[in-house]
């Protein structure tokens, strides 16, 4: 399972809760998942062991006691005299069974001494003869041995099992519990890495780092959670009020409406503040066909979006940035949400890698028209509010959408519902099939285009994208295939580089579009953003969504200090925690003289945000390596070498630990030190090209060019996609006289990449060097369709040209 949210902890449920570390950022070469099971249809998802208790427990907090809060956790028995049917249908469901302690009604798997194999691992299954839970398998040093399971995480499709551990970790066993019906091919145990073999040596193993709970998953299966890792002891203390998902996990703590509810007599005042926030959306009867025609329902009125809000907080991928999330806010102010870019999703939006369902759904036109989470799922429950195509014709009318003159299948079959052409699924987990929430109209013709799949294939495995276009063209028409669609865009800002910039900024700028896929626009546009895109970024830090705001942020970060000052500023007083967060970040390295009166305060105030949700994820490696970056740009060097060489502590096979700690050392003159790390990197990472690449840097400053290009030729090797190693090898081949191979190098990455300045601009600078014009000419025409309007480049063609 990716990385998901962490969740916050107060009286009178504070309780010690399993440990574990989190895995969010494995090095690039290992950017797999940890797999974690979670019950709903799609849920977002050392020294001394810590103990999970149900009970209330009160821990002593100084901290706490010193500033009380508003309100704190009851505990889900206290909504049951009042709430009544909601604690019904929420008893039994996935969120109420969503982490449980290891007993004979909350195991599903079979532990009557059953033997498991997978890679020359055998496992094996059992209860000790005290009744306890066992399994045998291979332990951190490689060697078999007996744990017993602590709890269980998730129940269906699939159910996996905690271990406990030192350091108050709970480990996740990569062997998992297939608790489908034997029908469908579950009740045994599967591999959640099939095709891989993880040895003890490696972070993905599941005593490792990238395995542990309370890092990677624990705050989106128990309520009111506090991960509490403590850095210089490399330890957690995780609490939680319950150990599932209850009632407070969505409205937030509830004493402050317990209170009132023991004072308040009917009839309420509607605008009566009950101590908690509500998060009703309207349900089953908020849409109606406003006439006997009409094809779609329409709502009396919004949804608050408080609701889905909730949701979203845990069905995402996205990085922690506060525990102290308040009930019902955006998420992007307790979290940061990832983007609609590779490997997470396909170029058009859909889903490819374990991203849940928020950034899907944020796509769809159901969001944009008004259609939230609960008007599908019953929130208690987690069920649908009706089955099948019943579900859909709620809002679209059924005469015109569940029919073959619509649908253009049989009756009854599997391509006659809704879900099979608008939510195709992908397995996760293995045996976790999860509907893609972005809910479109499938296009064929963009699998030819871009690569993505599309739902008549995923049917039809037999049959190309092609025939599934012309079928539709038999039915519709081609008018279908000119149908715009931001895929097209974000699939040129992720292959034509600075060619895509203008089409980025348009889509970034369309306030008919998505949120989520104007940010994602102004992500891809960032490497390429200067001067003359600080018009349209400065225009973007005024949009209304928070998305938005942050990724324009962004934009100005290769800004000089001035503008970015002028500009970011602002957003340093922004009511959301990501975007403050987010201009305080750009704006570390600006000296203080160059801010606006009275913003340095606020910077300081965003700063301190910034830095506690950094400590508060410190045992992620990637985490400390944004340390030590956010210390570099303050000046503050023996900081961050520190954090540098922490990443690299926490993993050693992490590759932005060395390259990172590296440069520190390099930004300072001590070069010795440098080549150090990198060669420490490479004895354990010998095919990383990263290090490869930067070793070659370090050894042409050292004067060393021979051994230099040795390693500038092993990391083209290792990452041959890469355009800006195949530049520099071919720089370095120039410098040793070796000309002709650089032109070679130079000609084959211009094939391979047609839109990189730097390659055309060695090539037309080498290609005049040896005479031919011709050549020259060629690449600076080629140039001049990237870079339309540049006049230094119309300067060169003119040149070139003899004119």
């Amino acid at each position: 399972m990716t990385r998901k949210s962490r969740g916050a902890v107060r009286r009178p449920a504070e309780t010690p809760a399993p440990s574990a570390a989190s895995a969010s950022a494995a090095s690039p070469a290992k950017r797999r998942h940890l797999w974690l099971a979670v019950g709903v249809a799609v849920l977002l998802a050392i020294a001394g062991i810590g103990v999970v208790v149900t009970r209330p427990v009160a821990l002593p907090s100084p901290a706490a006691a010193s500033v009380p809060a508003p309100a704190s956790y009851v505990g889900a028995n206290s909504c049951q005299t009042c709430h009544q049917s909601e604690f019904a249908a929420w008893t039994g469901s996935h969120h109420q069974l969503a982490m449980q302690e290891a007993t004979d009604s909350s195991v599903l798997g079979d532990f009557a001494n059953v033997e498991f194999t997978h890679r020359g691992v055998e496992s094996r299954f059992f209860k000790s003869p005290d009744g306890q839970f066992m399994v045998r398998t291979d332990g951190p040093d490689g060697k078999l041995a007996d744990y017993p399971i602590s709890y269980t995480f998730g129940v269906y499709p699939l159910q996996q099992y905690l271990i406990a551990f030192p350091g108050g970790r709970y480990q996740v066993l990569p062997i998992a519990w297939d608790s489908r019906p034997g029908s469908e091919g579950g009740q045994r145990w599967f591999h959640l890495y099939p095709d891989q073999k993880l040895d003890h040596k490696d972070p993905l193993h599941w005593t490792g780092i990238y395995q542990n709970w309370a890092l990677q998953c624990a705050e989106c299966h128990s309520t009111n959670l506090r991960k509490a890792y403590d850095a210089p002891s490399n330890s957690y203390q995780t609490t939680f009020s319950e150990i599932n998902v209850a009632c407070e996990s969505c409205h937030g703590p509830a004493s402050a409406h317990l209170s009132w509810a023991s004072k308040a007599k009917a009839p309420y005042a509607a605008h009566d503040d009950k101590g908690l926030l509500s998060l009703k959306s309207g349900g089953s009867g908020a849409w109606h066909f406003p006439d006997r025609e009409a094809k779609f329902a329409v709502r009396d009125q919004p949804a608050d979006p408080a609701g889905m809000n909730s949701c979203g907080a845990c069905h995402s991928r996205r990085a922690t940035l506060s525990e102290a999330r308040q009930a019902g806010a955006p998420l992007s102010d307790s979290h940061r949400l990832a983007m609609l870019t590779a490997p997470n999703y396909y170029p058009d939006g859909q889903q490819r890698e374990e991203v849940y369902v928020w950034g899907s759904f944020l796509q769809s036109k159901m969001h944009q028209r008004g259609v939230s989470c609960m008007d599908c799922h019953e929130p208690h429950s987690q069920k649908l509010r009706a089955e099948g195509n019943a579900l859909c014709t709620r809002c679209h009318q059924a005469s015109e959408f569940d029919a073959p003159k619509h649908h253009r299948h049989q009756d009854g079959g599997k391509g006659a519902q809704c879900v099979t052409c608008h939510m195709p699924s992908q397995n996760y987990m293995v045996v976790h099939a999860r509907p893609d929430h972005s809910l479109r109209i499938p296009r064929p013709d963009l699998s030819t285009a871009l690569g993505s799949p599309n739902a008549c294939t995923q049917c039809h495995a037999d049959k190309q994208p092609a025939w599934a276009a012309a079928a539709m063209d038999g039915w519709y028409g081609k008018t279908w295939r000119d149908r715009p669609h931001y895929g097209f865009t974000l699939h040129a800002g992720e292959t034509q580089g600075v060619r895509a910039l203008p089409s980025l900024l348009e889509l970034a700028s369309s306030t008919a579009q998505p949120a989520i896929v104007r940010a994602t626009a102004l992500t891809l546009a960032q490497p390429y953003a200067g001067p003359a895109t600080l018009p349209a970024a400065r225009a973007l830090l005024l949009d209304s969504d928070p998305l938005v705001r942050s990724a324009a942020l962004g934009m100005l970060e290769r800004t000089d200090p001035m503008n970015r000052a002028l500009s970011a500023s602002p957003l340093l007083l922004d009511p959301v925690r990501g975007v403050r967060i987010e201009a305080a970040r750009i704006l570390a390295d600006v000296p203080d003289s160059q801010l606006p009166a009275g913003r340095q305060a606020a910077r300081e105030a965003a700063l301190q945000e910034y830095v506690a949700a950094l400590e508060q994820e410190a045992d992620w490696p990637a985490v400390n390596v944004n340390l030590g970056n956010l210390r570099l740009r303050q000046g503050r060097f023996d900081a961050a070498i520190a954090a540098f060489q922490r990443a690299i502590v926490l993993d050693k096979s992490f590759t932005g630990g060395y390259v990172n700690l590296a440069d520190a050392w390099r930004q300072q003159g001590r070069e010795s030190e440098a080549e150090e790390v990198l060669r420490a990197g490479l004895a354990v990472l010998p095919d990383a090209a990263d290090l490869h690449h930067v070793l070659g840097l370090l050894l042409t400053r050292k004067g060393e060019s021979g051994a230099a290009l040795k390693e500038f030729v092993e990391a083209v090797r290792l990452a041959p996609d890469n355009a800006r190693y195949a530049y520099v090898q071919a720089i370095a081949l120039h410098s040793a006289g070796k000309r002709e191979a650089a032109l070679a190098v130079l000609r084959d990455a211009n094939k391979r990449h047609a839109n990189d300045l730097e390659i055309l601009s060695a090539l037309i600078s080498i290609s005049r060097e040896t005479g031919d014009q011709r050549a020259a000419l060629r690449y600076a025409r080629q140039a001049a369709e990237i870079l339309p309007n540049d006049q230094n480049v119309e300067q060169l063609v003119r040149e070139l040209e003899g004119r």
